[in-house]
């Protein structure tokens, strides 16, 4: 299952973690981007807090958490190869893995249709 933020974030929900990155809108948004700011592992965040940071050669953007929870692992890929979040950013460029702490907190998230919807409008 992935759900999306309003923030152009995906989440893909693996049992009791979640994979997290930057939407194909976003990186479209963005432009080439050279440089990722990955969170630590073993971090525990809140909903909406400041996860990292992506930059481009047109901007730099926050990436936030989606869900409260703890850091599990970071792209290390990524962290080399930022291009990853241009060429396969529901994929290779993922950006980290949260292990949920409040599982309830996806179902608010938006699904493909609606957050299809609102990117068109945002």
């Amino acid at each position: 299952m992935i759900k999306y933020t309003e923030d152009h974030e995906w989440l893909r929900v693996e049992g009791d973690t979640a994979v997290v990155g930057i939407t194909v809108h976003a990186q479209d948004a963005l432009g080439d981007v050279v440089f990722v700011d990955l969170p630590a592992v073993g971090k525990t965040l809140a909903q909406k807090d400041v996860a990292g940071v992506v930059e481009s050669v047109k901007a730099a953007a926050d990436v936030y958490m989606p869900v409260s929870g703890e850091i599990v692992a970071v792209n290390e890929e990524l962290r080399a190869d930022p291009s990853l979040a241009n060429s396969d950013p529901l994929g290779a460029g993922w950006f980290f893995k949260v292990k949920l702490s409040e599982p309830a907190q996806v179902h608010a998230l938006l699904d493909e249709t609606a957050y299809k919807a609102f990117a068109q409008n945002n």
